[in-house]
């Protein structure tokens, strides 16, 4: 990426108090030229928008804070990141979460591959991804068949990870994508962006990253969560099969 693109970093919260001091540190030590990063808390309880708040100051220009006050939810979040960061002309969007199950270190490899993609995912089920060992084999067998088989087999998707919330992308991409059709909350929200980006005819990278379990606060994947979101892929499908790439919106 030159020096004259412009990343935002796109990571929503909740109660990641322990977490976004950390973060916020790592990904500014990538001394990624032209990074901003916006953190989307949903008035989390435990005080990580104040420490946002907080963190922001030692970054002056390049660390915002959004305090959603509307609907919880992942979808909503992110939508309201996503748009954000394209009112600030974003070249492009990285989102990923807080727990450190995604790592920064893979930004700049997302960055080396998205001048030639649309979007680039970060992939656990793509040959050198791997998962985090304590998940044991029936844990990864269930990740692994509701991405890989369940999922792709309803919807005809190529990307083999389809709940994968590390991802960048170029603006044009999620301009194109029009968020106003994305309507999903919870991690069936990653499924629908994957499905609308692949039935609009972009072109999708996923590279492979290693997945570690969160070390530090609680798992919001609850098997309720999980249930879920694999039952609401049947609505995914019916809301978007007959897009084409001729429904991308232009400017």
């Amino acid at each position: 990426m030159t020096a004259s693109k412009k990343l935002i970093v796109v990571i929503p919260t909740y109660d990641e108090a322990e977490n976004v001091g950390r973060m916020t540190e790592a990904i500014f030590a990538l001394n990624v030229p032209g990074l901003n990063l916006l953190i989307v808390d949903d008035l989390s309880p435990d005080g990580t928008g104040r420490i946002a708040e907080e963190l922001a100051t030692k970054h002056p220009g390049q660390m915002h804070v959004m305090h959603r006050e509307g609907p919880r939810g992942l979808g909503f979040a992110y939508k309201a990141g996503f748009r954000w960061a394209l009112e600030q002309d974003a070249d492009y969007v990285v989102q990923m979460d807080c727990d450190f199950s995604h790592s920064p270190k893979y930004i700049p490899q997302f960055l080396a591959y998205i001048e030639d993609y649309d979007v680039v995912v970060g992939s656990r089920y793509v040959q050198g991804g791997k998962t985090d060992e304590v998940w044991g084999v029936g844990r990864w067998l269930l990740s692994w068949w509701a991405n890989s088989i369940y999922t792709r087999l309803i919807l005809g998707v190529k990307t083999m990870d389809t709940t994968a919330g590390f991802k960048c992308w170029r603006r044009e991409t999620l301009a194109g994508i029009d968020l106003n059709r994305i309507r999903s909350q919870g991690y069936v929200f990653q499924v629908e962006m994957a499905y609308v980006t692949e039935r609009l005819g972009y072109r999708v990278l996923e590279i492979p990253i290693y997945f570690p379990d969160r070390q530090v606060g609680e798992s919001k994947m609850t098997m309720k969560v999980k249930i879920d979101a694999a039952l609401r892929v049947w609505e995914v499908l019916r809301r978007h099969r007959h897009l084409h790439p001729s429904d991308r919106l232009t400017a």
